[in-house]
């Protein structure tokens, strides 16, 4: 087959959804190598590389594709892909081109999750609305919806009133590199570079409402006295941002969360910003702390996993599904509760070793192998 990608975000993307593009693409390119896929990217970038005989760039090529992108991107890829014989175009993030089927290719798009359904007020009504336009037509009109979680899935059904048959929730993996060991020279050097602490619990995520970084500062306070261990912070944001900034300095919190993304060696540094640095970080960490008030999936929590990194995050939403029965697991509305979980984890060698284990084994049903051999089933269910 000839295989079709929506890869903007693969290529521009530093976060879940370009994490996300990359590493099933490699996996699929790698594990079926008999088919050729084609990466649709809006503008060329050395940001990430994705390179492998069988992987092939398509860049806009007229220059009125090139001035406008997205337009490119959204209905004008459609001459691309007649040219270029594409059996199956996959939307990698939310969203197909209009009119695909005109086209004869086969559409599948990837749904995360539809959080700004659900919190609408943390979104401005611009944005939910023109998310809400992408989605409702991309779940009407693709041929196959993959969901990435079962909760997706059900909000799906939900909100759009989708049959339930034509999605197939198909779990992610992640970048391979977290399960790799690595040494105690490269943590120390990775540590020296950014200026880490020698122990340190660990966020990963936008610094956004949603991801409840404001009560792990809460549960921070509730351990001032009991443990002098600072959390430190990858990830940014704005509005949520300040409100959380507003707290460390109300409660003289500033020595213990430590925002590494500003720090001036990982502004500069392309092993940051491309998270090459990441698993030496996950690796040095005493545990990471993810109590998400809603997620798709809660990719960190699989990174997390995959490099022995014991994990504290919530009981609601995806999140037991992505943690199994390897995670420890809290209410994300109670600071009191992630406070335990983080004397627990620190303090409790036992239950923190067995956690590891357990964690590292869960991981193994993520595996590259596995989440692509779920994507090729639903490609193979269009009968291309």
């Amino acid at each position: 087959m000839n295989i079709g990608f929506d890869a903007k975000r693969a290529y521009h993307n530093g976060t879940g959804l370009g994490h996300y593009s990359r590493t099933l693409i490699h996996s699929l390119a790698e594990y079926y190598p008999e088919h050729q896929y084609y990466l649709f990217n809006t503008k060329a970038t050395a940001l990430f590389q994705l390179t492998r005989t069988n992987l092939h760039e398509i860049l806009p090529i007229s220059l009125l594709h090139k001035i406008f992108p997205s337009a490119w991107r959204s209905s004008w890829v459609k001459n691309d892909l007649r040219r270029l014989k594409i059996d199956l175009y996959h939307g990698l993030s939310n969203e197909i081109p209009i009119d695909l089927h005109h086209v004869g290719t086969k559409s599948i798009v990837t749904i995360h999750d539809l959080i700004f359904e659900r919190f609408p007020e943390q979104y401005t009504r611009i944005d939910a609305a023109i998310y809400r336009k992408k989605f409702q037509y991309a779940c009407k009109h693709a041929d196959k919806i993959i969901a990435i979680s079962r909760q997706t899935k059900k909000d799906i059904i939900e909100f759009y009133q989708t049959p339930e048959e034509r999605i197939s929730v198909c779990y992610q993996s992640c970048n391979p590199a977290f399960g790799k060991h690595v040494t105690q020279e490269e943590k120390k050097k990775v540590k020296e570079m950014y200026n880490l602490p020698d122990q340190f619990f660990l966020y990963v995520g936008s610094v956004i409402e949603r991801k409840n970084l404001l009560n792990i500062c809460k549960a921070m306070f509730l351990l001032r006295d009991e443990m002098d261990i600072p959390l430190v912070v990858i990830g940014d944001g704005k509005k949520y941002k300040q409100q959380v900034k507003d707290y460390i300095l109300q409660n003289s919190l500033e020595k213990k969360i430590i925002f590494l993304s500003e720090n001036p060696g990982a502004k500069k540094s392309e092993q940051f910003q491309t998270a090459i640095d990441f698993p030496a970080i996950y690796q040095s960490a005493i545990a990471l702390i993810y109590p998400s008030f809603f997620e798709g999936f809660g990719i960190p929590v699989l990174e997390a996993l995959w490099s022995r990194l014991p994990v504290i995050t919530s009981n609601v939403s995806c999140l037991p599904e992505a943690g199994g029965d390897a995670s420890y697991y809290v209410n994300p509305s109670n600071a009191e509760e992630i406070a335990e979980g983080m004397k627990k984890i620190y303090r409790d060698i036992p239950f923190t070793t067995e956690l590891k284990e357990k964690g590292w084994q869960h991981a193994q049903k993520f595996t590259q192998y596995k989440c692509a051999d779920a994507v090729m089933e639903v490609y193979k269910s269009l009968k291309v």
